[in-house]
């Protein structure tokens, strides 16, 4: 069986890529929820999305989390997180949890 190995490089540059297309897509999301995100906001979102596309990339799994911890999450905030997690195809449902902070804590459009 052969296994490719991606160099850093490669590697981070795949990640980029792809956490650069997700990211491409949301403000039209946020937009079509009337949902703005402030700046400190965007640069965690950023953040996120990477982590998640370093997993889409890699199959690496998320950490044990208390899902009842998400309970509360609006549905808007929710929609919004299955929404991108769908754009990366790959991960699982409860990757939407996690994200879904990010869209409980954007401001709604004036």
């Amino acid at each position: 069986m052969s296994h490719s190995v991606l160099s850093p490089e490669h590697a981070q540059q795949q990640i980029d890529a792809l956490s650069g297309q997700v990211l491409a897509r949301v403000p039209a999301l946020l937009d079509a929820a009337g949902k703005c995100l402030s700046d400190s906001q965007q640069l965690k979102l950023e953040s996120h999305v990477r982590a998640m596309a370093r997993r889409s990339l890699t199959g690496e799994g998320l950490p044990d989390f208390d899902r009842s911890l998400f309970d509360e999450i609006s549905p808007v905030a929710m929609r919004l997180s299955q929404d991108v997690v769908a754009l990366f195809g790959n991960l699982p449902s409860d990757e939407a949890l996690l994200l879904s902070i990010h869209f409980e804590m954007a401001q709604n459009q004036a």
